[in-house]
């Protein structure tokens, strides 16, 4: 565990590279925003769990949340869970990323991600970027980055890279800049945890920038937003029936990233009367 003099001293290299507040470009780093759910199989799918993170698996692969232990010192900072990542079946291609709006982020700088992380093996990961340009855009870029040898007891990784330049380049519509972080390219069946995750300008892994509960769900209901158990439970703002169809207006918490589609999980809704 870093001292308190290296953990100023990072602040201060932070504050030079004027990255002191807002430093994490990750959302959810700290896995406390669970709106779909606490644990999805994947086979052959790209499924969205802990929001803003999605497990692409070519094989099968269960990702969940796992509470940390009250007091644990392992991971600093008391944080309530970490994201558990078991891959049943491997495939080629197998990993757990985040995508980051705009591939502007971070373009022709240098970037630090920093992570805990363990497994029930001994696992080499190998983390990738890749600069999408969107639909009409450029062809996307990948970047590899420096391994992680992850054990079986929790450490700290800290990876330093460059993000290459967008200079003419086309960026279309809905760019974004891909992490792929738990990215395994030998033959693996077992788990990796992963907790803390920040990744910031400059060649400094400064402490992880906490959040308020409050704030992170805000930002990630900018992608996705779930409404309560049952749909009268929404607010709504401008209703009227005509015939058999239910036409209700209502807000959303935040402005979302685009126009957004629904689904309905039951074909069963219940109404205000």
């Amino acid at each position: 565990m870093a001292s308190k003099a290296r953990e100023l001293a990072n602040l201060g290299n932070a504050y030079s590279d004027g990255a002191l507040s807002n430093r994490n470009k990750i959302l959810n780093g700290n896995f406390d925003v669970w709106q779909r759910g606490t644990s999805i199989t994947s086979n052959n799918a790209i499924d969205y769990i802990a929001d803003r993170w999605a497990t692409f698996a070519n094989g099968n692969i269960t990702t969940s949340r796992q509470s940390f232990t009250a007091g644990q010192t392992d991971v600093p900072n008391e944080p309530t869970y970490f994201v558990r990542w078991d891959v049943n079946t491997y495939a080629s291609g197998d990993n757990y990323f985040q995508k980051i709006e705009d591939v502007r982020t971070l373009a022709g700088q240098t970037a630090t991600i920093s992570f805990y992380a363990k497994a029930d093996t001994a696992i080499t990961i190998r983390p990738r970027f890749i600069q999408n340009f969107g639909s009409g855009g450029s062809a996307e870029v990948v970047t590899a980055v420096d391994v992680a040898n992850v054990t079986t007891s929790w450490q700290k990784f800290t990876i330093t890279t460059s993000i290459p330049s967008i200079s003419g380049k086309t960026i279309g519509t809905a760019s974004y800049l891909e992490i792929e972080l738990l990215r395994i390219t030998d033959s693996f069946t077992g788990y990796i945890d992963l907790a803390q995750v920040q990744l910031e300008v400059g060649d400094t892994a400064t402490p992880f920038e906490h959040r308020s509960y409050g704030q992170e769900l805000a930002l990630c209901q900018r992608y996705y937003y779930k409404t309560q158990d049952n749909f009268y439970s929404m607010h709504f703002v401008r209703s009227y029936n005509s015939g058999n169809v239910y036409y209700g207006l209502f807000q959303l918490p935040v402005p979302m990233r685009a126009d957004p589609s629904i689904s309905f999980e039951s074909n069963s809704i219940r109404l205000p009367s």
